[in-house]
């Protein structure tokens, strides 16, 4: 029910009124699905690294599509975290490891984004980063697309290596910062669930300070595949219908894309998705093609997790459940 609501809300038939179907798309839109699919595998590869591969390939399908599906029915901005502690919990790995492996793939998503928006904007400069007149509204105030990525990527960098600096190097005096910000008499109703996430950070430092660095190499390599894998799906898309040659530049605007998704309200991203689409890639695309294509798009990066998600859930939930039992 959730999946066809949500794709009846992004669902226009005028969308398909100029499509002309060949080999050629059907070639390209074939391998943006095996991106998907390589994505999948370097989720599910990432997570057998970080626990120790304590979770069989065949669960770690199950905990991946569980992992998406709750990300895909809750606003981008509250994400699926603790979700998907309490899935890999129940995977039986412990929960103070569970919660490690959360916030390590958290941080590692993090770190590709701090590391690939300077790489790639030092390669194709940034006077054609940012699409023109896409303007949205925070706190009030009308911002363009350049002010919501530099905001947007400062606090990504801040936060991560505040929590590198946590994990890694002093995670008791991090929770004590906590409480003490948290003490204040404007911020004091959140005062229990900001010793509760020292206590997250606590635990996770103590899984993974010591780890040697080939794990963090893999980890990373495996985070690496995932991303490039998932941004690239729409470059082939595009292919698929238009004969593109700036592929950077499409692979580019998608990391400044990615800020404005983080910040969805919707589940999913649904609508803002689709809105962010159209502005920043339709300058690559002929007009009457654009509500196509990032239908498309949704179609096989979105509403896949929707379904598979609602299939192994029961079963899912049948087999953990026996588990515990036994």
């Amino acid at each position: 029910m959730v999946a066809s609501y949500l794709m009846y809300q992004e669902y226009d038939p005028k969308n398909f009124e100029n499509l002309s179907w060949s080999w050629t798309a059907t070639l390209w839109i074939s391998i943006a699905v095996l991106m998907i699919a390589l994505r999948d595998f370097a989720y599910m590869a990432r997570i057998r690294i970080l626990t120790d591969y304590k979770i069989s390939w065949r669960n770690s399908f199950d905990t991946i599509m569980l992992w998406e599906f709750a990300s895909a029915i809750t606003p981008s901005v509250v994400g699926g975290s603790g979700v998907a502690i309490y899935i890999v919990n129940k995977e039986g790995v412990g929960l103070g490891r569970s919660t490690a492996v959360v916030l390590s793939s958290a941080f590692l998503d993090e770190l590709f984004y701090i590391i690939m928006v300077p790489t790639i904007v030092g390669v194709i400069g940034v006077s054609q980063l940012f699409p023109e007149g896409l303007q949205t509204e925070i706190f009030g105030m009308t911002w363009g697309t350049k002010d919501v990525f530099v905001l947007g990527y400062g606090f990504i960098l801040f936060l991560t290596s505040f929590i590198c600096y946590a994990i890694f190097f002093r995670p008791r005096g991090f929770k004590w910062l906590l409480l003490k910000v948290f003490s204040l008499p404007f911020l004091k109703k959140w005062r229990v669930q900001a010793g509760e996430t020292g206590d997250e950070i606590m635990i996770t430092s103590k899984e993974l300070r010591h780890k040697p660095f080939s794990f963090w190499l893999k980890a990373f390599g495996a985070t690496f595949v995932s991303w490039t894998a998932r941004f690239w799906v729409v470059n082939f898309i595009i292919l698929a219908f238009i004969s593109v040659d700036s592929h950077l530049l499409i692979y580019a605007r998608q990391l400044v894309m990615w800020v404005i998704l983080l910040i969805s309200p919707t589940p999913g991203g649904v609508g803002v998705a689709e809105f962010a689409f159209d502005g920043f890639l339709k300058v690559f695309i002929p007009i009457g093609f654009v509500g196509t294509l990032a239908f498309i798009w949704r179609l096989i990066s979105y509403y896949p997790y929707l379904f598979i998600g609602a299939i192994i859930l029961p079963r899912w939930v049948k087999r953990t459940h026996s588990a515990k039992k036994d």
